[in-house]
């Protein structure tokens, strides 16, 4: 029986993030081969874990966003450690953590599996809405003439254009995610104004879009599809926030199929945007 004394509750280099990752993808979240180099350049301090004589048993990310906004993500215990008490301390630890990393009354978010919901909600977190994954795979499609690939020459704009979805300014994480290998991204122009953005990265199954977000229901359509041409016989994954009935009508024209669901929940007032405009939020690790 592991002794809790022996642990040690330490913040994480990029090795033990890596870690992290390779351990959801064992659970079945189905990362990006590239995510961890992200994840770090966002927040090299938002990563902990409990170690035991220096070795890696459960960790999770608490990443800061410019101390206005925190996230939990990553919230893995390893298998051999689990149901002794261990994941429940490691969970009070990180958000506690997190709470000294931000300035008073700042909001946290985190998206919670069906089985961890009722405990979130005991540590103050309250659901905001369901997301689901769905999958379906890319086929041709026209692409419309308002759609083109993001470039260097947009991120300024594109960057205001996440801040109004996300509620907070993340262009430490943006930036990286628009150039991480293997990624393709899109934006709906009309009038020399965004109207809709699109990112598809590399997952370690297929390909996942994150995030999409659109002016209306007509944009999203366009740019899902033009997600869907662009890696053509590859499973293409979506969460969707089961909030935005147009996201659930986009799902069910195309004949989706049903992965799994969390919900995302806040600790403290949700950030201000329009869910209606949210088809495909970004990540359960970082928001």
């Amino acid at each position: 029986m592991i002794k809790f004394e022996d642990i040690e509750f330490r913040k994480l280099d990029l090795s033990g993030l890596q870690t992290l990752v390779n351990w959801a993808e064992k659970e079945g979240w189905n990362p990006g081969p590239y995510d961890a180099e992200v994840y770090w350049v966002t927040d090299p301090d938002g990563y902990y874990g409990y170690l035991h004589r220096d070795e890696l048993i459960g960790g999770g990310s608490l990443v800061s966003y410019d101390e206005e906004f925190g996230f939990m993500g990553f919230f893995i215990v390893a298998p051999e450690y689990r149901s002794n008490g261990l994941g429940r301390n490691l969970w009070y630890h990180r958000r506690n953590t997190l709470l000294s990393r931000l300035k008073k009354g700042a909001t946290i978010g985190m998206d919670g599996v069906l089985a961890m919901q009722d405990f979130y909600a005991k540590g103050g977190f309250e659901i905001a809405f369901r997301d689901e994954r769905h999958e379906k795979f890319g086929e041709t499609f026209p692409i419309h003439n308002n759609i083109s690939s993001i470039t260097k020459e947009d991120y300024c704009d594109i960057i205001e254009y996440d801040k109004v979805h996300f509620g907070f300014s993340r262009s430490k994480f943006l930036i990286p995610w628009l150039k991480l290998q293997g990624t393709f991204s899109f934006k709906f122009m009309e009038n020399e104004i965004i109207k809709g953005m699109a990112i598809l990265r590399k997952a370690n199954h297929g390909y996942k879009i994150c995030p999409l977000f659109a002016d209306n229901e007509t944009i999203a359509e366009e740019l899902y599809k033009t997600c869907l041409n662009s890696v053509k016989n590859e499973p293409v994954y979506i969460d969707i926030p089961m909030i935005n009935e147009s996201a659930i009508r986009l799902t069910k024209k195309y004949k989706t199929t049903y992965v799994f669901e969390c919900a995302r929940m806040y600790y403290g007032e949700p950030p201000k945007i329009n869910m209606n405009n949210i088809y495909g939020i970004t990540t359960f690790e970082l928001g």
